[in-house]
């Protein structure tokens, strides 16, 4: 295994003088510092080697976190090291991207964690404990001059400090330094000045870590870059001058390719295809009679007619769209060296190793995440790496075609005269909480010693001034004012319920606070929707969503507002369900347009406004999750929390809730196929389970068994019924309700189950003056037990209305959905303090069911809406007022009252409105439709008189006198 991992590197003989005692004989921390395609990867095998030495078989509790930037290079080195470390018992786990769930419990597991520094940082956020984290021996960092990345390179350094003070944690806690594992770091790096201000951040209190620096003089094959600069005009698109450069590609090989291989990288799949067939055109390549017979027999294995057609000019391109076999075909003739020029897109350079004598950058900007951005440097340097065939040249050349403008940018970040600073200042806020929560900082004193273990404090203190710093400052003065820096944001965090200060300086975090850091919220955003009222309907909080910071990468394109506008308002089209006045003009307004168009299926048909759309909801999904916990954590929103669980569903469903095309979310089943369900009528579960599945296999054109599988999966969704029952103890400001929540087809569910083993229900209770009255998470794995599920709640009697509404809220589909209006009964009039309510008019529109989006009351005859009753209008016949009653429908009741209304009130003084409520009830001449025993009850409890209890006794039908005649 050891000879294997040294085979392909190619000049051994020099890392073995400067690096392997290092390496493999210490466990120093190591910084390497080597221009790209000089083998820096072999070091982390070194490392990797020297950990397994010393640790003895089978490496329990050993991890290893391999971190770099981009996930293309994860996966790269992911498909390496399980072939290479399998065998001899290594377990390699790849954790990159967004996780519906924690993957704690497969790392537990994993011996090699191959990771980015925002997936390892948002997990680790997550974790109750570091247990894992103090399982890692050696930790790998590749590229770690992403350190001076604006938006990627704080999270990198946080990541790095937090394991830093981890360790000092342990050690300070161990009665024994021994008896901790010592954490090793090892960091390779692009040429770069300052390679020695990286290796004085990972030092550890013992030894200063090794630094190596391996100019281009050693690089295996020489290496000319070149940086072009074309003039582009400020009216010109990067499109257009994408465009252009395809014709200067010509001059470009012809000048530098010395009649050898060249790989020409483009920034879009037909970017490629047209540069390839531009250059066909325009360029006779000189190509042997053998090599023209191997290009025919590989151009007649090709499955792509337009490819085939440009072989044969000596010219191909390659990209992650092509068929896989015609991909191999054009990669084995480029190796042997046949095919003289191959386009290709960026992905290239991270996955194929395709090493080429010229490599040309055409234009440093690229299209990602739907729309064009710079190149980052990692993706340069990784192109710039495939130039050189140590087994064919001695030299190479690398060619940058960029703007006029940029050039000087490129000429310096290849020269490695770019010094790395900290971008940490600028996202301070954000990760101080999290180490708060995190309780790697508990006091200002440790918040300080954290700021040490920084890459900010190695530069502060040698730049100042990149940092807002007085050039003039000692060390004294830079660490009061990284002080200053530290408090201020501390200071926000506190002025925001984020984190708790007592008076010495102590900081816990809140639950507001764990919830930013454990769902990786910046805190502009927080601020936002700290300003939230609670009564938020659905279209209020997709337009507070649309205005978070975690969407400022998304632009309003000019080309593309037009679409956008059809979306938002078109009589001859589908539009949006809560479509915004006028015109799309901002930021904000395109993402509300493309949440909403996403979640009423509507199609876009623009590609680039599709990869906005998955970008948004990537980020939406995590947004909402939080935000619904966030509402959960305060008071008087019931409505807000309602809206929020729903739309937090429907951005993982990616359907509204009230959504038609609840087949889309079933196994199989597409956007056409979902359509087809929907103009057949299929729009519920109910009427996809109750369907014949030969009918549907004619709708949707399927052979069988089709129709049956998908019944099949619809019958073991889970279905839910909720019951509620008030319970016999009455209060004038308390009722007692029996919630019972029913599995319907518990027996079905017993055997197979749709839904995932981590579906739940959220039960939500409200009521008319927007409290929360219960909320809670209910397991399918809970009700499956029995069958069902009950509690017994506390109601307190509202102002505005008896009515509350209980929610049963799916976690994953919409479609499952229950929501039910109850009325409960009070003993009394409502009371306000001392003050008493007859028949309270509503002045506002905040008691509001708000489940649909659009305002609705909840379904009750109790809350006047201001306008007169009928019952009002009868009263004023008899010229009497209303009575008192609450009776849910004065029409159908027994009393008389009820219809021809009491006597007029006399005039009063304010203090006697209670006499005069019990005067108005002794007035009454019906008999109450309250049972017997339950007006006994009541009776005992709201008077004082005595009782003929005689009246309730039951008597015989022959001791009862005889009715007269």
């Amino acid at each position: 295994q050891f000879r294997s991992i040294f085979k392909e590197f190619p000049y051994f003989n020099y890392v073995q003088s400067k690096a392997l005692d290092d390496l493999l004989y210490t466990d120093r921390n190591f910084v390497i510092c080597a221009p790209t395609g000089s083998g820096k990867t072999v070091m982390f095998e070194l490392a990797i080697t020297r950990l397994l030495m010393e640790t003895p078989m089978p490496w329990l509790n050993t991890k290893i976190v391999y971190m770099a930037p981009i996930k293309a290079l994860c996966s790269q080195r992911f498909d390496d090291w399980k072939e290479k470390f399998g065998p001899i018992g290594l377990n390699c786990k790849e954790l990159t991207g967004d996780t519906e769930m924690d993957d704690l419990f497969e790392i537990q597991h994993a011996h090699i964690i191959i990771t980015t520094p925002e997936k390892w940082d948002s997990m680790t956020r997550r974790w109750r404990d570091n247990s894992i984290v103090q399982l890692v021996r050696l930790f790998l960092i590749d590229e770690v001059h992403i350190l001076k990345d604006e938006s990627r390179g704080a999270t990198l350094e946080v990541v790095v400090s937090r394991m830093k003070t981890v360790q000092s944690s342990l050690l300070r806690l161990s009665e024994s330094h021994d008896t901790v594992s010592s954490l090793r770091f090892v960091a390779v790096s692009a040429t770069i000045p300052n390679a020695e201000d990286i290796a004085e951040w990972l030092s550890d209190g013992k030894m200063p870590a090794v630094c190596l620096k391996i100019d281009e003089d050693h690089r295996p094959v020489k290496l000319r870059k070149v940086v072009l600069g074309f003039p582009c005009s400020d009216s010109q698109t990067e499109f257009k001058f994408d465009l252009t450069l395809n014709y200067k590609i010509t001059s470009v090989i012809q000048t530098y390719a010395e009649q050898k291989p060249a790989l020409v990288f483009c920034a879009t799949r037909k970017g490629v295809q047209q540069a390839a067939s531009v250059l066909a055109k325009d360029a006779k390549f000189l190509l042997s009679i053998e090599q023209k017979q191997r290009l025919q027999r590989s151009a007649n294995s090709l499955k792509d007619a337009k490819l085939r057609d440009l072989l044969m000019y000596g010219v191909a391109y390659h990209h992650a769209g092509m068929e896989l076999s015609d991909r191999k075909i054009i990669e084995g003739t480029f190796t042997v060296g046949d095919l003289p020029v191959l386009f290709t897109t960026s992905t290239l350079a991270m996955g194929v190793n395709l090493p080429a004598h010229l490599v040309v950058i055409k234009s440093t900007m690229h299209y990602a995440g739907g729309m064009f951005q710079e190149y980052s440097e990692t993706d340069i340097l990784q192109m710039i790496g495939r130039a050189g065939r140590p087994q064919f040249d001695t030299t190479a050349t690398a060619v940058i075609m960029t703007r006029l403008s940029t050039r000087d940018k490129y000429i310096q970040m290849l020269s490695g005269a770019d010094i790395i600073e900290s971008s940490l200042h600028r996202h301070l806020v954000e990760h101080l909480n999290a180490e708060i929560v995190l309780h790697t900082i508990t006091d200002v004193t440790v918040a300080l010693e954290w700021i040490r273990s920084t890459f900010l404090y190695i530069r502060a203190l040698k730049n100042p001034t990149h940092y807002g710093f007085s050039s003039g400052l000692d060390k004294t003065g830079i660490e009061a004012k990284l002080q200053e820096l530290c408090l201020k944001n501390l200071n926000d965090l506190s002025s925001f319920d984020l984190i708790r200060m007592d008076k010495a300086n102590n900081f816990t975090s809140t639950e507001t606070g764990r919830l930013m850091a454990w769902y990786y919220i910046a805190f502009d955003t927080v601020k936002q929707f700290f300003t939230i009222k609670g009564t938020e309907t659905l279209d209020e909080l997709v337009t507070m969503i649309s205005s978070c910071t975690e969407f400022l990468d998304v632009k309003l394109r000019t080309n593309e507002k037009k679409i956008l506008n059809s979306l938002n308002r078109d009589k001859n089209k589908i539009t949006i369900r809560f479509p915004m006045e006028g015109k799309i003009k901002t930021r904000e307004m395109k993402v509300n347009c493309l949440i909403q168009a996403q979640l009423g299926c509507i199609p876009i048909q623009d590609f680039t406004l599709t990869q906005d759309t998955g970008k948004i909801f990537r980020s939406g999904i995590r947004v909402t999750r939080w935000l619904a916990d966030f509402l959960a954590s305060r008071k008087n929103n019931f409505y807000a929390l309602l809206n929020s669980l729903v739309l937090a569903k429907c951005f993982r469903c990616k359907l509204w809730e009230n959504s038609l095309h609840v087949s889309k979310q079933l196994e199989k089943i597409g956007v056409s196929l979902s359509n087809a369900m929907v103009n057949a009528g299929l729009t519920s579960f109910k009427k996809i389970e109750d369907i014949n599945a030969r009918e549907l296999e004619l709708i949707l054109n399927r052979h069988p068994p089709f129709g049956n599988q998908i019944k099949e999966s619809v019958l073991h969704l889970p279905k839910y019924e909720l019951d509620i029952e008030q319970l016999a103890k009455y209060s004038d400001t308390l009722a007692e309700i029996l919630v019972t929540i029913k599995l319907t087809n518990f027996e079905q569910l017993q055997t197979k189950r749709t839904a995932s083993d981590f579906h739940y229900v959220t039960l939500l209770i409200g009521d008319a003056d927007n409290q929360v009255i219960f909320k809670q998470k209910i397991m399918d794995s809970v009700l499956l037990k029995t069958g069902n599920w009950t509690k017994k709640i506390e109601v307190r009697r509202a102002v505005r209305s008896e009515d509350f509404s209980i929610n049963l809220i799916s976690s994953d589909y919409v479609g499952l959905d229950v929501q039910q209006a109850y009325t409960a009964f009070y003993l009394g009039p409502k009371t306000l303090g001392s003050k008493m309510i007859v028949n309270q008019k509503l002045k506002d529109d905040s008691s509001l069911s708000t489940y649909h989006g659009s305002p609705q009351r909840l379904p009750s005859s109790k809350i006047n809406t201001g306008g007169k009753s009928k019952q009002e209008n009868d009263c004023r016949k008899y010229g009497n007022r209303e009575c008192n009653h609450h009776c849910k429908n004065k029409d159908e009741c027994g009393h008389d009252c009820c219809k021809t209304g009491v006597s007029p009130k006399l005039e009063m003084k304010r203090d006697s409105k209670f006499s005069l409520y019990l005067a108005d009830l002794r007035s009454r001449n019906s008999v109450s439709s309250v049972p017997p025993v339950k007006r006994l009850k009541m009776q005992m409890l709201n008077q004082s008189q005595n009782v003929d209890l005689t009246q309730f006794v039951f008597t015989p039908k022959s001791l009862m006198p005889a009715l007269p005649r």
